[in-house]
């Protein structure tokens, strides 16, 4: 490995699911990346098993998606049901999502499934980057690079990295080395997770949301229909002992009723947590998942929590990297993410397990309208804090799609361009993106189209004529289905950022052909828009 910085890898340590989503996302942008993980081969633990669909849409822009979604079970569908009477009393539909994503359902796959089909894409996309038995001992930092001490079964080896990612968990050694410290409290509780091979379909047919959430103020229950098994999940009280094999079967039977067969296939028991890091960054070290943040995940708000850091923090990195923004650019992490696990994910998480032991009436983040609740639920309602006004908010409310503010993620819908259609998300997928709303036929006055990290495209339901000058820039928007979407007026500039959230929406004067989406650009990241060569 070559000690030119301009040629060192960003080192991530961790192999979770949080660590190899990031490092496909510096391999999507083109940034070499090196991958350490401590043990041999990857968990085998029964963990977290639901993927929401934001953590889809990351997946689908790393290209992994197809391989995850080959191993999972979808569903369109999370109940919420009682379990003294097994009755159902909210059902979150998310096919109401089609106006948002491509995606409008969410999926459950065991994390130890989960974890190999990362691998894999990730060893096809960065051959070699992946180094299994190599355990963090220390690190030192330069103004350059962190040298990474590294123990392994060869010996000690001392590898240099442009910056340092600790993806490595809730006793994460990078975040004691940095000082951070960890705030929040460890529940006495714990949760008892166990996987179950029973015919629920055929032999003794239930007809169980495949995510359902038995509330219940003695012992809720999470039933989870995986690709080849159930999984049950519910609490421990405090001090009380791990339950045999025999009581877990017992315990399976008292709510499902008799089977014929029924297999425990694996179990795990592990300590609830509400707790965050007080920095997230020091220096060339940052902290992602679970070192920043140990999120209770109820309502599969941990996991997926972990890959929103995953989808902040690499396009950054390729930017300052490729030198298309200064290295303030990276502040924004943290600033965007630790409200979103603070007062979102964790408090959301807090109340859903509130509302599960009935001990509240409302969660409160549920609606009356289902399009608010699928949008909450599926994490597409993360509105980040983009302009540091600390205006942000991951609830949405009503039956009806509102419309879309600065920071939201921006809806992914098809437009048609040139070259057939393109879906708003893949326009975005590495550059910034400004979407002019206006008529094609009037002449606006677009910007020059020369720049990498910065697009500029006109959508209408008008197509651009041939000789308007603008059809290599034209997206035409039949029915002016994706305008409305947005909710915002004629001759309005929304510009996209290569993560999909939308970083400001202001008037458009198509006649002054001034280059609004530049300046934003340059507030942004501190650089204008770099230029493609002449």
């Amino acid at each position: 490995m070559s000690d030119t910085t301009e040629q060192l890898p960003v080192g991530i340590v961790g192999a979770g699911p949080v660590g190899l989503v990031t490092a496909l996302g510096l391999a999507h942008y083109g940034v070499p990346v090196v991958v350490f993980e401590e043990d041999e081969r990857l968990s085998l633990d029964t963990k977290a098993g639901t993927v929401l669909t934001r953590t889809l849409e990351v997946l689908h822009r790393y290209g992994a998606l197809d391989d995850v979604l080959a191993g999972s079970l979808r569903i369109d569908e999370i109940g919420e049901l009682d379990r003294a009477t097994n009755t159902q009393t909210l059902s979150v539909r998310t096919g109401d999502l089609t106006e948002d994503t491509r995606f409008p359902f969410i999926i459950n796959i065991p994390q130890h499934e989960l974890e190999p089909i990362l691998r894999q894409r990730l060893d096809a996309t960065a051959p070699g980057a992946l180094h299994m038995g190599h355990r963090l001992l220390d690190f030192v930092q330069h103004p350059d690079r962190v040298d990474l001490r590294l123990r392994t079964a060869e010996g000690e080896r001392t590898v240099p990295v442009r910056y340092l990612l600790a993806c490595d968990g809730g006793r994460s050694v990078v975040r004691e080395q940095i000082g951070a410290v960890v705030e929040g409290e460890t529940y006495q509780e714990r949760y008892m997770l166990v996987d179950l091979k029973v015919d629920l379909d055929v032999e003794n047919p239930r007809d169980y949301p495949y995510l359902a959430y038995f509330g219940d103020p003695k012992e809720w229950m999470i039933l989870v229909r995986q690709p080849h098994c159930w999984r049950f999940l519910y609490p421990l009280p405090a001090g009380q002992a791990e339950p045999s094999r025999e009581e877990l079967v017992d315990k399976a039977r008292r709510f499902i009723g008799n089977t014929k067969t029924l297999e425990i296939v694996g179990t795990n028991i592990y300590n609830v947590h509400q707790r965050v890091a007080d920095r997230w960054q020091d220096g060339r070290v940052f902290l992602l998942g679970d070192a920043a943040h140990l999120i209770t995940p109820m309502w599969a708000l941990g996991l997926n929590t972990g890959v929103l850091d995953a989808s902040n923090l690499p396009w950054r990195m390729a930017w300052v990297l490729r030198g298309w923004a200064e290295e303030s650019l990276l502040d924004g992490y943290q600033v965007e993410q630790e409200p979103v696990a603070t007062k979102g994910s964790a408090s959301m998480a807090a109340a859903a397990r509130a509302y599960m032991a009935r001990r509240a009436d409302d969660p409160g983040v549920m609606t009356a309208g289902n399009w608010g609740n699928a949008f909450t639920r599926a994490m597409l309602g993360v509105r980040l804090d983009v302009d540091g006004t600390g205006d942000w908010s991951m609830v949405a409310a009503g039956d009806e799609p509102l419309p879309v503010l600065a920071g939201a993620r921006s809806p992914d819908l098809p437009l048609f361009g040139q070259s057939g259609t393109v879906h708003l998300h893949d326009l975005v997928a590495d550059a910034f993106v400004a979407l002019y709303f206006t008529d094609p036929r009037r002449g606006p006055a677009l910007p020059p189209q020369n720049s990498p990290a910065l697009r500029h495209h006109v959508v209408s339901r008008w197509d651009a004529p041939h000789d308007s000058g603008l059809r290599d820039r034209a997206l035409f928007d039949p029915g002016d289905r994706v305008r409305r979407r947005f909710g915002v007026a004629d001759d309005t500039l929304v510009l996209v950022r290569p993560d999909g959230h939308v970083a400001a929406i202001v008037p458009f004067d198509p006649a002054t052909g001034v280059d609004t989406a530049a300046q934003l650009y340059a507030r942004i990241t501190g650089c204008p828009p770099p230029r493609d060569p002449a």
